[in-house]
């Protein structure tokens, strides 16, 4: 299409009357002048009337937002709902929640489209977005936002060494985080190619995070070499550099699938420098791989197919490491290089099975002396499955300046205590533990909470708090809970408490709010108002309560049934003074369109201070259509609110929120 005729398309579009919705002639001029956008003269189109721009937004590609955002955002245009539009177009409306900025919207449609095409799957949705647009191009404009690289095992990466460099340069110096999964034959070209990758974001890009999902030993020690200190105390050299050398005929679930030659001293280590390649290696290039190698000859080796590399590979630093399915063989391989390991700012080790307590304890002993440096720089630790909740205190023992813990506790059978976990005495913590966050998930019954509320009761400093999941044999525990971070902990800023029975705790939520300066509440699934004789008298206690936490902006109450109750929470806005919260989260609850549409009355009597958020996904919106639509048009002008097409009557949560 000439850009003449691109322009007179939208001039036609610009002088259609704006009868509502789109008239079909008006529609018709929006959809072809989206598609030849590139024709249109730049100028021109940032000059046409902002109603008329907004309209043309939900059908532009991501390539045409790319070019012109930076105009449409010096105009006062915000591109946010074209980005979410992608994103409900490749995953579904209900998938797509919680974005509630540009920049964010941006990044998360830029992310998913990338990694889909990429990888090659085939939706709807994508194939929009490289219609009329050469993908090579597409690939190159959107590498520059990329943040978070998804390593998979594809033909794909086979491009970056051949026609796909210059793509791979510009990710070196966008991917922040890179996310490795199942790589499992290092022996395979394809694995190759991803080691290649890996190395070339990791070693020659900024990417100082890595995720990694069920890799086996051989890979895990491929990518941990040489991510210690050079300079770190003499008594923690005794995990030497190691050189990774194959075997392939060691079991694939054994630690031996790793033989090492060790370098005993390494200062005495020359440089390595990439051996020179021979006529016949040249003329093969990465073919000839056939067991995992140095850093350096990987890549000389791929950059074969372009221009030849010169002088040594950096060594890039690993400041944050996740290892999800985490095996056992894996733990064996990671523990030996954590003593030198400096720049680890954030470990988490995630399974899918119970930690043994001698395999917790070897952890905790190496990152002791990773402590023991003064320059260890690890404030971050989060750890699943603990088999004893008395483990706790062996890992702060063992980081004392841990900023943020979290765990997941299956407690086996009854948890023994602090003698069962191996420990000879009571654990002992320091007068204040440097703590600010904690996150402690228990989904099985325990015996008793002493563990973690002796750690509540030594973390003055803590700002965030979310306990999940613990079942006690009587309320007095829970009350147990309660009265210690009312008492311990003055500093908190945000409180989870998920999946607890608190039917018993009314009196200790109440001394809780009045001794807190929350911003963020979250009571979900607590049984609130189960055992409540006077629903309405305890709910309205509960509220007033609330509005005297001045600080307060969100609050989740969901799945504790309020049902017919919900209606009250309209006092929040009310009376002197006022809640300021700007979050309300109320699903799950079994709200009927009626009492929902009572809500937004009393909501439009005595309006939030702002613009209130809204969550009401998972309730029976489906038993009266009707009336909850009027609900919805009733709140619109008052809440942005987030809805689903939850079938209420395909399940039995109308039964069980009544009982």
């Amino acid at each position: 299409m000439h850009e003449a005729y691109a322009e007179e398309v939208l001039q036609l579009a610009a002088k259609t009357e704006p009868p509502r919705p789109l008239s079909s002639l008006k529609l018709i001029c929006i959809r072809v002048a989206s598609r030849h956008v590139a024709h249109i003269d730049m100028d021109a189109l940032i000059g046409l009337p902002v109603s008329l721009i907004k309209e043309l937004l939900p059908h532009l590609s991501i390539y045409d937002l790319i070019s012109l955002q930076p105009a449409l955002n010096q105009r006062g245009i915000s591109t946010q709902s074209a980005w979410v539009l992608i994103l409900q177009d490749i995953k579904g409306a209900h998938r797509v929640l919680d974005l509630h900025s540009e920049d964010g919207s941006k990044q998360e449609a830029m992310d998913t489209c990338f990694q889909l095409m990429f990888y090659g799957f085939k939706y709807k949705g994508v194939a929009k977005q490289i219609f009329n647009v050469n993908i090579t191009t597409l690939f190159l404009v959107m590498a520059k936002y990329i943040k978070r690289f998804y390593l998979r095992p594809s033909q794909f990466l086979q491009t970056f060494a051949k026609e796909q460099r210059a793509l791979l340069t510009i990710l070196e110096g966008s991917v922040d985080i890179v996310d490795v999964k199942h790589h499992k034959d290092l022996l395979k070209t394809e694995s190759q190619f991803a080691l290649y990758v890996l190395h070339r974001l990791l070693d020659h890009g900024q990417a100082k995070e890595l995720i990694i999902y069920g890799l086996d030993p051989a890979m895990l020690n491929w990518i941990l070499q040489d991510r210690g200190s050079r300079h770190a105390d003499q008594q923690l050299t005794s995990a030497p550099r190691s050189i990774l050398v194959a075997n392939p005929k060691a079991a694939a679930d054994n630690i031996a699938t790793c033989t090492y030659v060790d370098l005993e001293n390494e200062e005495d280590v020359s440089p390595c420098k990439r051996p020179k390649l021979d006529d016949t290696f040249q003329e093969r290039g990465a073919e000839t791989l056939q067991s995992p190698v140095e850093p350096e000859l990987l890549c000389q080796a791929f950059a074969l197919y372009g221009s030849c590399l010169t002088g040594s590979c950096p060594r890039g630093q690993i400041c944050s490491l996740q290892i999800r399915e985490c095996g056992r063989s894996t733990l064996g391989v990671l523990v030996p290089f954590l003593p030198t390991w400096l720049c680890l700012r954030s470990l988490t080790i995630q399974s899918c099975w119970i930690f043994r307590v001698s395999e917790v304890k070897s952890l905790a002993k190496s990152l002791k002396q990773l402590w023991q440096t003064s320059r260890s720089s690890l404030v971050d630790l989060g750890m699943a499955v603990l088999p004893q909740s008395a483990l706790m205190a062996l890992l702060l023992d063992a980081c004392p300046g841990l900023h943020s813990l979290s765990l997941e506790i299956h407690p086996l059978d009854v948890d023994p205590g602090p003698h069962g976990s191996g420990m000879t005495h009571e654990p002992t913590y320091p007068k204040e533990l440097s703590l600010r966050k904690l996150s402690v998930k228990v989904p099985q019954v325990m015996a008793d909470i002493h563990s973690i509320t002796a750690v509540l009761k030594h973390s003055p400093h803590l700002t965030s708090l979310h306990i999940s999941g613990i079942r006690l044999p009587n309320s007095s525990s829970h009350r147990d809970l309660l009265t210690s971070i009312s008492e311990s902990n003055h500093r908190l800023r945000t409180l989870h408490l998920e999946d607890l029975n608190l039917a018993d705790c009314h009196q200790d939520i109440l001394n809780l709010l009045r001794n807190c300066m929350l911003e963020e509440l979250s009571l979900k699934d607590c049984r609130l108002l189960e055992r409540c004789s006077d629903r309405e008298s305890y709910l309205q206690q509960f509220i007033d309560s609330l509005k005297q936490v001045r600080s307060l902006r969100s609050l989740d109450l969901s799945q504790n049934r309020l049902a017919k109750s919900a209606p009250t929470l309209a006092e929040l806005f009310t009376g002197s003074p006022a809640s300021a919260v700007k979050r309300l989260d109320i699903s799950s609850n079994f709200i009927q369109p009626a009492e929902l549409l009572e809500l937004g009355q009393r909501l439009q009597t005595h309006p939030p201070q702002q613009r209130l958020t809204l969550d009401l996904r998972k309730n029976p919106w489906d038993r009266d259509r009707e009336t909850w639509h009027d609900a919805l048009r009733t709140l619109r002008p008052l809440c942005d609110f987030q809805t689903d097409g939850w079938k209420s009557r395909n399940t039995m949560a109308d039964h069980i929120s009544n009982m």
